[in-house]
């Protein structure tokens, strides 16, 4: 009786407290109006917060290149690594506040660079979030160059290019397109929602010039002109890299949608042909593997991965998902025999940069002229995409990178140097550039003798 008593008086003090409680919020609730300009602040927190995630996953992704191209290189290089992909973020993120974003989104000049905002990025493209989403990417086009120049490039050569990319290169290239209406590709028609060309394209055509400026490897061919494999020391590091990329580009294209008020359809759109590109092409990727070494390779299967990733970036908004599938395919299954090719050619890249971003970066693009063909872009003077113009933007851009990086690598090579000594590249890079060895239990530092 006494606990049956002690229960409604509990229950009637809670009644009263809710009474109190409820009287007060329903008239607020009445009296509350969502003005015009608390609405707007609204969804501008809500875009704000979108792209600020987007951000993060982006700049994520730097930790998924630095475990992918550990893992493919030897253990003996791992600490020039991880500082070469720390160094592009630091350096590159520099360069472009400083820098790029002016040249990438300053007052137009004849639809071909920027003009100003330069040490005021916030100037250019008008908030500091939308500054920084633009910096991890251009940081990101950065590092693809490392991976493929990797195990014989001096440290201090490769940070004057990730200077000269992220401050000049990529804000150029990114400026003819994502200025908007008055950029020249933009107004022909051109389109690259997320950056398979102005991203990828670049990074990868600046890793094939630096590749062919700096050589091959010690030891990668045989005097009768043949690749030799190099296996890197970790495939559980690089898969693990690749799979952080794939979780960093949900960012990468979700984020480039640059709202997410109004765009929840959208949104979904790319994310869905982002992961349906992703995951076939780590299964085209699987099967052509299989097919013709035997075997399924695991790092090939991340390549193949990636390769679709990077294809379908370009077009992961204005196409449906079967379409998505046909691009990882295509990318998942090319990449295998653009690897190859490239080792025939002489062409020393450890992880497959040249063939995952270059090749299939170009693919991609491409394949928005075919699907998408007639589809507007958003040029106010009506342009449309066409196959014409996606090959005339991968040409322009593969041209201007390739020259522009040519000249940056000749001139690295001719003045503070570009390539290590022979010595150093036996030995590693990690001692001899660092005095730090990245993984000295597998180099055996402590006896004197190297991997």
């Amino acid at each position: 009786m006494r606990k049956l008593r002690t229960s409604l008086k509990v229950l009637g003090i809670l009644a009263v407290l809710t009474a109190l409680s409820a009287g007060p919020a329903l008239a607020q609730e009445e009296s509350f109006e969502l003005t015009q300009a608390d609405f707007d602040a609204l969804v501008a927190a809500i875009d704000t917060v979108w792209v600020a995630v987007a951000a993060a996953l982006v700049l994520l992704m730097h930790l998924g290149f630095g475990m992918l191209e550990a893992g493919l290189t030897r253990a003996k290089n791992a600490a020039n690594i991880v500082g070469k992909n720390l160094v592009t973020v630091a350096m590159g993120g520099a360069a472009y506040w400083a820098v790029g974003a002016a040249l990438a989104y300053g007052s137009d000049a004849g639809g071909f660079i920027g003009t100003q905002g330069f040490f005021d990025p916030i100037s250019a493209l008008g908030d500091g979030t939308s500054v920084v989403f633009q910096l991890v990417f251009a940081a990101t086009a950065a590092t693809i160059v490392s991976g493929a120049m990797a195990e014989r490039t001096e440290f201090k050569g490769y940070v004057v290019f990730a200077l000269a990319i992220t401050a000049f290169i990529y804000p150029v290239v990114t400026h003819w397109q994502w200025y908007g209406d008055g950029g020249w590709l933009f107004d022909k028609g051109f389109h690259d929602f997320a950056g398979s060309t102005l991203v990828h394209l670049v990074g990868g055509t600046a890793a094939l010039v630096g590749v062919i400026i700096v050589g091959p490897r010690v030891g990668k061919y045989g005097k009768d002109g043949k690749p030799r494999a190099i296996p890197g020391h970790s495939i559980p590091l690089a898969v693990f890299g690749a799979i952080v990329l794939f979780f960093g580009w949900f960012g990468f294209n979700g984020g480039s949608t640059l709202a997410a008020f109004g765009a929840d359809a959208d949104i979904g759109v790319v994310l869905l042909n982002t992961t349906v590109a992703g995951s076939l092409g780590g299964v085209a990727a699987m099967i052509v593997s299989w097919l013709t070494a035997g075997k399924p390779d695991p790092a090939m299967i991340g390549n193949g991965l990636l390769a679709g990733l990077v294809g379908i970036t370009a077009g992961a908004n204005v196409l449906d998902d079967s379409e998505a599938a046909i691009v990882g395919i295509v990318c998942g299954a090319v990449v295998v025999f653009a690897v190859a090719m490239f080792d025939r050619l002489k062409v020393d890249d450890p992880v497959g940069a040249t063939s995952v971003h270059l090749v299939c970066g170009a693919i991609g693009t491409l394949f928005v002229g075919i699907f998408a063909s007639g589809v507007s872009n958003g040029a106010a003077n009506g342009a449309t995409i066409s196959f014409v113009t996606q090959l005339i933007g991968v040409l322009a851009v593969f041209g201007f990178t390739a020259v522009t990086s040519a000249i940056a690598f000749l001139a690295i090579k001719a003045t503070i140097g570009l390539r290590v000594p022979e010595e150093w590249e036996i030995e590693g890079l990690d001692m001899h550039e660092h005095g730090v060895a990245g993984l000295p239990d597998l180099v055996g530092v402590s006896s004197g003798s190297m991997n």
